[in-house]
């Protein structure tokens, strides 16, 4: 059975669920993988402590010019639907970070100036003596965007007649699609808030629409989980078990403790787990429910002052994991400072507008390239178009053609809308029709204008999407004469958050003192410096862990990106969120204070960055 643990949105306990789980059902004698496809920021390892035997490096086709042939005709550019490429004075400039390696540019080239050359993406390690489960995970090189190539080829590590269990990464595009597809079972592990319930319905749209039974998992659980219990009911999907929230049960996960092994009264909770997902394999799921959209309002205009100012500076937060507290860190700010954008850049799992409450004012579909469909009636069979898709999305069993010949049809979840095989085929028998992938919004909020988007289930192209936000942001900065724009990021280091952090002013890091969240935050400080763009950290739920949290002031301290916060572990912070406000409207507690210092040292660099 392979079974994949999803979540719509990070921090939910994704990676400690499927790490005891693995190791409860290893311990029972039954053959078990734990597969790490979380690619972006693999944690499971963190806790595993494998003794990898193999690696194995991850390739995809990259271009290289040669300027001694190049025209500089601009046709590499017109083709590139990554944005990947410029022609400036008739010489072509490459940006790897954004390049998808579908090849179009070098098919396009009339002078081959543009040759296709392997590069190093990624790479895929495993443990398959580990015990009492064998493990496999993957890694995607820093700055680069293709995370479903890794996880592609961590499935390839599948274990025949085993208990197989993926670690899915956060959210609902392209990465996630690529380990939920050909699932026996889904888990999908939340929390009983309204962030959880929001990201939920996402992760249920998404292994719904894939037609994967899916089951329920509720974290932190209060006993009754209510917001949870009411909507699982509703769309008729089972809540297949719940782990209480204790905070014993946190400090071992910091500490990068198998939980399992502390705490027995967990191990017999998996194990009643594993039988009702046994139970789900093999089922029909329910219909994919209706997709929930901003409701564009007739009455409601943005109102905000129009500012003086002549430009902009942009801090964006992001965190190199999901759950670390980065859109409750974005809300508060966003209460203290004035003349300011909001720009919600999460458009997988956006969450920031939960507590800021909009007025949805505008709202325009978002066309993230050209799917291809392939005409039966004029498709002669001659497979160019799948020997030169570089993503395998070209199938060999579509209808028969007039001439009785079967022909190949484009597999929509895995196409990248590229245009190659439109270019390829000989008789003009693929078609490139534009496809809507997502909205982007602008609201009105009592925290000023924010422009926010939402990528469609089992969507790509988030990358492009984020920017569109980016730049709606920067328009309405202008419009408005505002001096800042805060920015609300994914998580991750690929292709949304490369689109997020480019060009910023400052980069804000949330971290939180464990093991998992000391890795993510520098994998994400080596993404600010690839881009050489000043970062700094706050560890929140500073406490929790003082080791870890000495760990994280020192690694940042030694990429000159200080520590400028420590907010502590504080329950007001969930009580906030379940009242719908932010922490420092709520205004209780240590948090609320921690919050108005950063705010304090922010506004100091803000003048310091303008003077």
């Amino acid at each position: 059975m392979n079974i994949v643990v999803a979540s719509g949105k990070g921090g939910t306990g994704k990676t400690t669920f499927a790490v005891n789980l693995a190791h409860t059902i290893g311990s029972t004698g039954r053959e078990t993988r734990l597969l790490d496809c979380d690619v972006e920021e693999p944690n499971d390892h963190l806790f595993v402590q494998p003794h990898f035997t193999f690696t194995e490096s991850v390739e995809a086709l990259k271009p290289v010019w040669d300027e001694a042939k190049c025209t500089g005709c601009g046709k590499c550019a017109e083709v590139c639907g990554s944005n990947a490429i410029a022609v400036v004075k008739g010489k072509v400039l490459i940006f790897n970070e954004l390049c998808h390696s579908c090849g179009a540019c070098s098919y396009i080239c009339p002078e081959d100036a543009l040759t296709e050359v392997s590069a190093t993406i990624g790479s895929v390690q495993g443990a398959p003596e580990h015990k009492p489960f064998s493990f496999v995970h993957g890694t995607l090189n820093i700055s680069e965007p293709l995370a479903p190539a890794i996880v592609k080829q961590v499935k390839r590590h599948l274990l025949p007649n085993a208990v197989n269990i993926l670690d899915a990464s956060p959210g609902t595009a392209c990465p996630v699609v690529a380990a939920v597809e050909d699932a026996d079972v889904a888990v999908l592990v939340t929390e009983p808030t309204p962030f959880g319930l929001n990201d939920l319905k996402l992760a249920v749209g998404l292994t719904l629409k894939l037609g994967v039974p899916t089951g329920i998992l509720v974290n932190r659980s209060d006993g009754t989980d209510s917001i949870i219990a009411d909507y699982a009911q509703e769309i008729g999907l089972p809540i297949i078990g719940r782990i209480p929230f204790r905070r014993d049960y946190a400090e071992a996960y910091s500490s990068g403790r198998i939980l399992v092994t502390q705490f027995p009264e967990l191990k017999e909770n998996l194990l009643d787990i594993f039988e009702q997902l046994c139970t789900l394999q093999g089922t029909t799921p329910p219909s994919v429910p209706d997709e929930e959209h901003f409701p564009i309002s007739t009455t409601g205009k943005l109102t905000t002052p129009v500012g003086k100012a002549s430009d902009y500076k942009e801090i964006t937060i992001i965190s190199g994991k999901g759950g670390t507290g980065k859109t409750t860190v974005v809300a508060s700010l966003a209460v203290l400072a004035e003349n300011k954008i909001l720009a919600d850049n999460d458009v997988d799992a956006a969450d920031l507008h939960l507590l800021l409450a909009p007025v949805t004012v505008e709202g325009v579909d978002f066309y993230g390239g050209s799917k291809a469909v392939i005409h039966t009636d004029q498709c002669i069979a001659c497979g160019k178009c799948a020997a030169a898709c570089h993503f395998d999305s070209i199938r060999e069993d579509g209808p028969q053609n007039n001439r009785g010949a079967t022909t190949f049809r484009v597999d929509p979840l895995a196409c990248e809308a590229c245009g190659l095989c439109a270019l390829v085929c000989p008789v003009n028998a693929i078609e490139s029709i534009p496809t809507v992938v997502g909205r982007c919004y602008v609201s009105q909020t009592d925290r000023g204008p924010m422009a926010h988007a939402k990528l469609g289930i089992a969507e790509d192209n988030s990358g492009r999407l984020v920017t569109q936000v980016r730049n709606r942001a920067a328009e309405l900065a202008r419009e408005f004469g505002q001096e800042l724009i805060l920015g609300d990021g994914p998580p991750g280091t690929g292709c949304p958050v490369i689109a997020s952090v480019s060009g910023a002013d400052l980069i804000l890091v949330v971290t939180e003192p464990t093991v998992s969240g000391v890795h993510d935050m520098d994998r994400v400080l080596q993404l600010t410096a690839h881009f050489g763009i000043q970062a700094r950290v706050i560890i929140n739920k500073a406490d929790l862990n003082l080791e870890q949290a000495a760990r994280i002031e020192k690694i940042a301290g030694d990429a000159g990106m200080p520590v400028i916060a420590r907010i502590p572990f504080d329950s007001n912070v969930h009580d906030a969120l379940m009242a719908g406000r932010t922490v420092v409207e709520y205004g209780k507690g240590p948090a609320a204070e921690a919050m108005h210092n950063v705010w304090r040292i922010l506004k100091q660099e803000l003048q310091e960055m303008n003077s």
